[in-house]
């Protein structure tokens, strides 16, 4: 027993484990369950009294794929030839054939456009800088040029398509870039063909919108607040705000105030749901007193979006007023993660349409991240008026609804060109280029593959799947009982915890269960009693030469282990290989 004492307590750890992972899954099961048997305002109710819970298992169950849930598979083109089109000068009757033939070619072939567009040139002894760059770049400087705006133009269209996506509500997308220029883009649970074409496809809207005054900001919230409390519409804001310095970044900020109203922190949730029944709309938002910038935990977004929906709750704000989100959340001080909620006015300042250029880069004076922003004529004579008359207030930067940036305006900006500063990094400001540029999509989007599963195909998927789990598990147990008796339940136990194993891992690395891991899972269920095969039969050639039973176990272990060890370090690269490229 002593021998065994190590195998035996990371065996009960890896149950646990399993049972700790295992256990949203089985949670969102029922909380889907209940919600199918309720109808109307109990259903309503039901969401209200237990939204925190639903939306914590949702995102730790086994996530299913689009074969077992059905749902939308969209993959979208980027057009680089009508980008190379809408870049070019000087265009004549040579250059349309030459086009025209690169478009032809790259329909059936893999090499990148801009190389097809090279070679096009040179086989007729053209250069490029007849109609790109400038007569003393060499080709190679301007293909250069031109692969990277290619490059940008997919990224600036996956940027546009998350934010799109996310916005809509789909859960768990897939969003990725396949080859040099498309994406693909899997919406599991969507029936609407029409809608997700034109959420897709239409132009992206880049908005610069300004901040409305922290004082009334933080009046509409307590107006919010007091109404979802059954309270009068009565300034109590006092009690509510927290001071920051000016220096203060938002992570301090939040930690300040976390540390106040306590949801997830060293308070008791007893206390929590006390200030919640006070405050419903304060406990799940905290503000800053200087900005009136609100931050709320990540799991609770969906909650403060669905009291801000509620029509009666939309009647409390002002018609020139607006609520959006910050596009990604930050993390905390406190370890935990945070959105932005920004209060700002509904009509826009300035749109995308004026912006020329947008370029990241590194402040030479402080090696700090910046992104130079560039306007037209007619942008650069509005951006000087809007800047002069707000200077030291903060302009946030929308794309499609979504804040990515919210920069003071520090003095006013004469001749259209700007310099974005108070970027964590070179990454956040790589994406906000992205953005900027994303408001005049360069290169337009095509549908080229769209597959639309049924979730009556992906629920009978389900069936047929767990009917070929539980009919091969009940003839191997079955086999292993008759065939090995005691030793057989031993394998049987094995097995049970095998798949279990596996389920775990799938929700504990948040992978997705799709049509082939069932297979997947029902193929493992043949070969996982393979090792117990081995053993049990070699314990049977040891004890039919006259062993001891004792001895002929140790020898049935040690003698099959080798080919058990062998076969499972080969699934094991081969899983490796798979996840690597997969």
């Amino acid at each position: 027993m002593k021998k065994n004492r190590w195998k035996i307590i990371l065996i009960i750890i890896s149950i646990v484990a399993t049972l700790w992972y295992l256990y949203p899954t089985y949670k969102d099961i029922n909380y889907q369950k209940k919600l199918s048997e309720l109808r109307g305002e109990d259903s309503l109710k039901f969401v209200q009294q237990h939204i925190d819970d639903i939306q914590k298992v949702k995102q730790k169950r086994i996530k299913l794929g689009l074969d077992l849930q059905g749902g939308m598979y969209v993959a979208l083109e980027v057009d680089i030839v009508k980008m190379l089109d809408n870049l070019a000068k000087n265009k004549d009757e040579t250059f349309r054939q030459i086009l025209a033939e690169v478009k032809k070619k790259a329909v059936v072939s893999q090499e990148p456009i801009t190389s097809i567009l090279l070679r096009e040139f040179q086989s007729r002894g053209i250069r490029l800088s007849r109609y790109y760059g400038d007569i003393r770049q060499s080709d190679s400087e301007i293909i250069s040029e031109l692969e990277k705006q290619a490059e940008d133009a997919v990224d600036r269209a996956l940027e546009v398509i998350r934010n799109r996506v996310d916005k809509y509500g789909v859960a768990e997308p897939s969003i990725q870039k396949q080859g040099s220029n498309r994406i693909v883009v899997e919406l599991p649970g969507v029936k609407e063909r029409g809608e997700v074409r034109q959420l897709l496809q239409s132009t992206a809207v880049l908005e610069f919108k300004l901040l409305k005054p922290a004082d009334i900001a933080i009046k509409v919230m307590q107006t919010i607040d007091n109404y979802l409390a059954g309270k009068g519409v009565v300034d109590t804001t006092d009690t509510l705000r927290t001071t920051a310095s000016s220096d203060t970044t938002k992570k301090d900020t939040v930690k300040t105030i976390a540390s106040e109203l306590g949801a997830d922190t060293t308070a008791g949730l007893s206390e929590f749901e006390r200030f919640k029944k006070e405050h419903p709309f304060f406990a799940y938002v905290r503000v800053d007193e200087q900005t009136g910038i609100g931050f709320v935990l990540a799991r609770d977004k969906k909650m403060v979006e669905y009291i801000l929906s509620r029509p009666d709750v939309v009647n409390l704000i002002p018609p020139d007023f607006e609520f959006v989100w910050s596009a990604k959340p930050f993390t905390a001080q406190d370890g935990n993660q945070y959105y932005n909620l920004l209060a700002v006015k509904k009509d826009p300042e300035i749109t995308g349409k004026v912006i020329t250029e947008a370029r990241a880069t590194i402040d030479p004076d402080n090696n700090a991240p910046i992104v130079i922003m560039r306007m037209n004529s007619e942008g650069a004579r509005e951006w000087a008026r809007i800047t002069g008359a707000n200077i030291n207030k903060h302009i946030a930067i929308i794309l499609d609804g979504t804040a990515y940036s919210w920069p003071v305006v520090r003095t006013k900006i004469i001749g259209g060109s700007s310099q974005i500063e108070g970027l964590d990094s070179p990454e956040e400001a790589r994406l906000l280029e992205v953005v900027l540029k994303a408001g005049a999509l360069p290169a337009p989007l095509e549908i080229v593959e769209e597959r639309t599963v049924g979730p009556s195909l992906g629920e009978d998927s389900i069936q047929k799947g767990l009917k070929a789990a539980l009919l091969s598990f009940i003839v191997i147990v079955l086999f292993m009982v008759i065939y090995y008796s005691t030793g057989g339940f031993i394998a049987n136990l094995a097995l049970v915890l095998n798949i279990a194993f596996i389920l775990a891992v799938l929700a504990g690395f948040n992978a997705t269960l799709t049509l082939p891991g069932i297979a997947g899972i029902v193929l493992t269920i043949g070969v996982a009693v393979d090792a117990n095969v081995l053993i049990y039969e070699r314990i049977r050639e040891e004890l039919a030469i006259g062993r001891t039973l004792r001895s002929a176990i140790d020898e049935g272990y040690s003698k099959a282990f080798s080919a058990i060890f062998d076969a499972n370090i080969t699934t094991f690269l081969t899983g490796l290989i798979l996840y690597n490229f997969g």
